[in-house]
């Protein structure tokens, strides 16, 4: 790995390398959006057939009741008490993410309320890869049960027994096999087989993500959550717990991120060493290798505002302050999740703390955190004006309304005085 000094010009050639725009991403899932848009069920089936080598018919697009229960036999009873258990904390912090409805009479004869009220059908989209990604099911589907969705379209390309099995236990039933930039076109436009969604949730791979960004003028969705970002900073502790933080994340995608910063080079050297030593115990066809090649490195920055100030513009989606740290967590203000302290591993936040581990990448998280119960819901105001309320208000109205020069406007309040 890498070890750099974190210099302006490190620095912005980091920067730059995110801002780009991924060309050839964004040619190949223009072909198949458009494709699936036009040809429905065919376009999809061939390109599953082509990339995920799974040959697709109405008959068996979709997950069967038996396949699932057949599944549930399957996996050990400790697996699903794990699920049990992540189920348990990602629905406990999901419920106190809703927000509430609430009323206030703003002055006499002038009330406002907000009412709160679930999507109608979502899709939640599930990396394949080399595993499914059982962990993103839970991310996805429990907030949408928390918030009330009614129906939950579950998409993944080869979901194999312990997805099913975690989707029986959680009382999902709708699994399409299909992945990649023809799922979320199918999802955003609908197919013969597949129901058009209100908004499309998970995360993907740099394809995956160039068709969410092609599909979101006509289908909502819920961010950009591309490949995985990891960032640590500290100056002493550990570099054992650090290497294996930035491997774990690592291995996620040959395209993700893993960045080490400190303010010691001695320090710097040792974390590299580890991340090397531990690299090596992996086999070669890990993910790992090739991301932490392309996209891994220590920066040594030198100071602690340096330091912050290219983490906040890195904006990373996993932001890691171990040891001491993790007392510096308000000078680091731009993260998809932080995790404190020694004992935070990132992977219990990928699976079991309750937070959500779908998450901005690319910089988004200097405007946005994380998925949240929120997403899956409308925030919907409501007004009323009683004749005491046209007397507070109509003044008001009316000077806008002459500002703007919309005379119509104006005419709405003066035929209610």
């Amino acid at each position: 790995m890498r070890v750099l000094r974190l210099t302006s010009t490190i620095e912005e050639k980091i920067l730059a390398q995110r801002r780009g725009r991924d060309v050839l991403a964004e040619r190949v899932t223009a072909r198949i959006v458009r494709d699936v848009q036009r040809r429905g069920d065919a376009a999809l089936f061939y390109w599953t057939k082509r990339f995920d080598c799974l040959a697709l018919r109405r008959n068996n697009v979709w997950v069967t009741g038996d396949e699932m229960r057949r599944a549930s036999r399957r996996v050990s009873a400790a697996f699903l008490g794990a699920v049990d258990h992540a189920a348990h904390n990602i629905r406990t912090v999901a419920r106190l993410q809703r927000p509430r409805e609430w009323i206030l009479q703003v002055e006499p004869g002038v009330s406002v309320r907000q009412r709160v009220r679930p999507i109608e059908t979502v899709g939640c989209y599930l990396p394949g890869g080399r595993f499914s990604l059982v962990s993103t099911l839970l991310m996805t589907a429990i907030p949408a049960q928390e918030a009330g969705v009614r129906n939950i379209v579950i998409a993944s390309p080869q979901p194999g027994d312990e997805l099913l099995a975690a989707a029986a236990r959680l009382g999902l039933r709708r699994i399409v096999r299909a992945g990649g930039a023809q799922a979320i076109a199918a999802l955003a436009y609908g197919t013969q087989s597949i129901p058009r969604v209100d908004k499309i949730f998970g995360p993907g791979n740099r394809f995956v993500t160039a068709a969410k960004r092609l599909v979101s003028a006509d289908c909502a969705i819920d961010l950009l959550a591309g490949p995985t970002e990891a960032v640590v900073f500290a100056s002493s502790g550990n570099p054992a717990f650090i290497a294996a933080d930035l491997l774990a994340q690592a291995e996620h995608d040959p395209d993700a991120v893993a960045l080490f910063v400190t303010t010691s080079l001695r320090f710097g050297r040792n974390v590299a060493a580890a991340i090397a030593g531990k690299l090596a115990q992996l086999p070669k066809s890990n993910p790992a290798w090739r991301a932490l090649a392309q996209n891994g490195a220590v920066l040594v920055a030198r100071d602690l505002a340096a330091a912050a100030r290219f983490v906040n513009r890195f904006a990373p989606e996993h932001l890691g302050l171990p040891g001491v740290a993790s007392r510096l967590a308000d000078r680091f203000e731009s993260a998809g999740s932080i995790f404190l302290g020694d004992w935070s591993a990132q992977s219990f936040g990928d699976y079991a703390t309750g937070t959500n581990h779908v998450l901005p990448t690319g910089g988004a998280a200097r405007a946005r955190g994380g998925l949240s119960t929120a997403d899956f819901v409308k925030c919907v105001s409501v007004q009323e004006v009683t004749r005491a309320g046209v007397a507070c208000l109509a003044s008001v109205a009316k000077e806008f309304a002459s500002a703007e020069g919309l005379l119509a406007h104006a005419h709405a309040v003066e035929v209610r005085e």
